[in-house]
């Protein structure tokens, strides 16, 4: 192949390095007003009454909105497809503000100085009221987070907003209590994750303006554009055909951009005042009113027979939505799915769990999304059952995952693995990492000893039946072609593979592939980038709507060619039939007058399965007995995530995902003090590791062939942050003798598990 399995460079690289004006903020209208937001500084409170007379004085303020000039509609800011998960909790301002951070008022003004003042004379009367900020007592405490009436989950979840609850459920097979009880080895223990922040370097932002025919258009910088355009509409109570949302090129999302954070603000103005206007966070602002991670406590009860199959798995999650519920019910589930999957033997699992409202910000979709804690949880459940019955942790491994045509237990999107070639992942770690030397620690002789660790791990390609890519491909005059996406590149360089895609099928050169970005008045529709969906699911509508496209262009050609279309073929350079041609460039001229068949189409693509990516993830890490400081000094990933469209671009994917799953082990918490602030609202005091942190990271692919992906292609998006805290807690008890299992793994708890271990003694 010339253009898939290749490393291409990024169709965007030029404008990028260069600094030409791409993003959101570039592209505002220049006469925007500046939008802002009053938030509240409770935790759980009332509006009882807000003054603003005299900040709507201030030179150049245009209006200040409150609860009163908004509309009264309960909605989700959550980014998904039909049918909605997540509950309608939310109003654009409410009298109840239910964390520090909420929003009371949307100030707007010709310029930021006069917003700043404006909002430091709103006066506002609250009645304070004890919030719920210990997520282990929400559940069915009389202070309700959501005690409206109005509150709805469209899809029964078993949420119920006069319990704190925002979603539960139980479900399994077998009889787990009972396999448990025949297994010659258990274990059960409580894991616990914290929140995190995705840390995107763009923070959230949107313009607004209103057309020449009084529609709201709006520029964000969104992996949602077509979810945008619904919650906007549906918030502002306007039709949505009155919404049209253009996204620019993104500064990074990592999930956070798969909530409608910011855009009903700037869309509020410009409807009500008719000017353009815009936000633009501020770090602090996307630290403590964002959609980050969500906090869980996971308790995994793991059995296995006297040769090491792992025959019964009782997952228990609790999750922390936070002060409303987006993406709450669907990342819980993958605690669950993703994790119990793979074990293979399983004869018997029960996956339960709650989903609680607290008065913290409101969590959402973050890379992994839920996978990430519940693959922490049970792969570091199943590394101390290999302990436990003196097992190498790599060996349990290779006597219960996943292969090719055998069975997923709890994962409902395919029965068994269509492709799989996680053995082979196992085996290239290993020796990789030479862990039969290394396992399970080195001591230096100076106080620091080496300890490795080893996890495995899976995600999904697009959801199963729910997400749809869109493609729409259009011969030029001049013989290239404009590829028009729904989809979202947020810098992993989908609109490059997707270019890819098309030149192979196209048989053309990659630079006659033009690729223009998303504007849902004229791209075709597509869910969105997430659920690492984009390659599997919009690779295969751009498959579909080349095949079409060239049974069109034979059909031309054989028509100029005067030519039955049965007897002609088309190269990519010409239609051909014997010695007879016509080139693609007379074709695609020719097509422009006198003709009624046009050269374009336009596909869609849904998949009923979606298909795992697999990967291992082995951790190398140096441990210093009298501090408890860890530095990880190897980190080795071989994923398996079918063919590699751009090699390249997988390899950098892979790369930061450890980077960030690295600095959720050791690193990364979102902390709050007794009233609910959060403590870390900049990254002076919220750490994520920097290249200085981190020692080498290396990557291999051990390819598979996914019949229903685009030549063979499975997604990689997600999969490749789920190794790293499992892999590096395991590497850290061989190294110290400390088991951990709560994130992150500091320093501080390394040293006093250290010294409580010596006192034990």
């Amino acid at each position: 192949m010339k253009y898939v399995n290749q490393p291409v460079k990024k169709t965007d690289a030029m404008s990028l390095v260069t600094g030409k004006p791409v993003y959101t903020d570039d592209l505002a209208p220049k006469d925007c007003l500046i939008v802002k937001i009053l938030r509240s500084p409770y935790a759980n409170a009332w509006v009882e009454e807000i003054k603003t007379g005299n900040a709507l004085k201030v030179n150049g303020i245009v209006c200040i909105l409150t609860y009163k000039d908004v509309p009264d509609k309960r909605f989700t800011l959550a980014g998904q497809t039909a049918p909605e998960m997540s509950p309608d909790d939310r109003l654009i301002l409410d009298r109840h503000v239910r964390f520090v951070g909420d929003a009371v008022a949307i100030v707007a003004g010709e310029t930021q100085a006069a917003v700043d003042k404006a909002l430091k004379r709103i006066r506002v009367e609250y009645r304070v009221e004890t919030p719920v900020l210990d997520m282990h007592k929400a559940k069915d405490n009389p202070i309700l987070v959501h005690p409206e009436d109005d509150w709805n989950l469209k899809i029964p979840l078993g949420g119920d907003n006069k319990r704190n609850l925002c979603a539960s459920a139980v479900e399994g097979e077998g009889n787990v209590d009972e396999v448990l009880a025949r297994c010659a080895y258990t274990v059960e223990h409580t894991y616990r994750t914290k929140a995190n922040q995705q840390a995107m370097m763009e923070t959230f932002r949107a313009a607004c303006y209103l057309d020449h025919f009084g529609r709201l258009n709006i520029l964000s910088s969104t992996q949602i554009p077509f979810h945008v355009r619904r919650i906007v509409g549906r918030a502002l109570d306007i039709p949505a055909s009155k919404v049209r949302v253009i996204k620019p090129r993104i500064g990074g999302g990592f999930g956070a951009k798969q909530t409608a954070v910011c855009e009903i603000y700037p869309a509020i103005v410009t409807w009500l005042t008719g000017r353009p206007s815009k936000i633009v966070y501020s770090r602090y602002e996307s630290m403590i009113c964002s959609s980050p991670r969500h906090e869980m406590e996971i308790t995994v009860r793991a059995g296995a027979d006297e040769n090491g199959i792992v025959k019964a798995l009782d997952v228990y999650t609790l999750s922390n939505t936070g002060a409303y519920g987006e993406h709450s019910s669907t990342t819980v589930g993958l605690s669950g799915h993703k994790s119990i999957a793979l074990y293979r033997h399983t004869e018997a699992y029960r996956f339960a769990f709650d989903v609680v409202y607290t008065n913290v910000q409101a969590a959402g979709a973050y890379r992994g999304y839920g996978a990430t804690q519940g693959i922490y949880a049970v792969e570091s459940a199943v590394n101390e059952l290999a302990h436990k019955m003196g097992m190498d942790p790599v060996k349990i491994r290779e006597l219960n995952m996943p292969v090719e045509g055998g069975p997923l237990p709890a994962y409902h999107d395919v029965p068994y693995a269509t492709s799989c070639s996680m053995d082979r992942c196992m085996a290239r770690a290993k020796e990789m990492m030479d862990w039969d030397t290394k396992y399970p620690c080195r001591d230096m002789g100076n106080g620091k000893v080496r300890g490795v660790g080893v996890a495995m791990a899976m995600q999904g390609s697009s959801i199963a039946g729910v997400d749809v890519g869109g493609a729409d491909l259009k011969l030029n005059e001049d013989g290239s072609y404009t590829l028009g996406l729904g989809c979202t590149d947020m810098g992993t360089g989908c609109d490059t593979i997707m270019a890819q895609i098309a030149a192979e099928c196209m048989e053309t050169s990659l630079d006659r592939i033009v690729v223009f970005g998303v504007d849902t008045d004229i791209s075709p529709y597509d869910s969105g980038s997430y659920a690492s969906a984009t390659t599997y699911t919009t690779g295969m509508a751009v498959m579909k709507a080349c095949e079409e496209l060239r049974e069109k262009i034979c059909r031309y050609g054989a028509g100029m060619l005067e030519e039955d279309p049965e007897n002609v073929e088309f190269n990519g350079q010409c239609v051909f039939c014997g010695d007879k041609s016509v080139t693609i460039e007379e074709i695609a001229l020719n097509s422009t007058f006198g003709n009624s068949s046009e050269l374009q189409v336009t596909r869609l693509h849904s998949s009923p399965v979606s298909p795992p990516p697999f990967m291992v993830g082995m951790a190398e890490v140096e441990v210093d007995k009298e501090t408890g400081e860890t530095n990880v000094l190897d980190y080795v990933a071989v994923v398996d995530c079918g063919t590699p469209i751009n090699p390249n671009l997988a390899r950098v994917q892979t790369e930061g995902g450890i980077v960030q799953g690295i600095g959720m082990a050791l690193y990364e918490d979102v902390q709050y003090s007794d009233k609910g602030k959060i403590k870390n609202n900049s990254f002076m005091q919220y750490k994520i590791p920097s290249r200085q942190d981190i020692g080498d990271v290396r990557v291999e692919f051990e390819s598979s062939y996914e019949e229903s992906g685009p030549f063979g292609a499975k997604s990689i998006g997600e999969l490749v942050i789920d190794t790293p805290c499992p892999a590096i807690a395991e590497a850290i008890y061989n190294a110290s003798g400390v088991r951990l299992r709560e994130l992150p793994m500091t320093p501080e708890k390394i040293a006093m598990g250290i010294l409580k271990n010596k006192e034990e003694k």
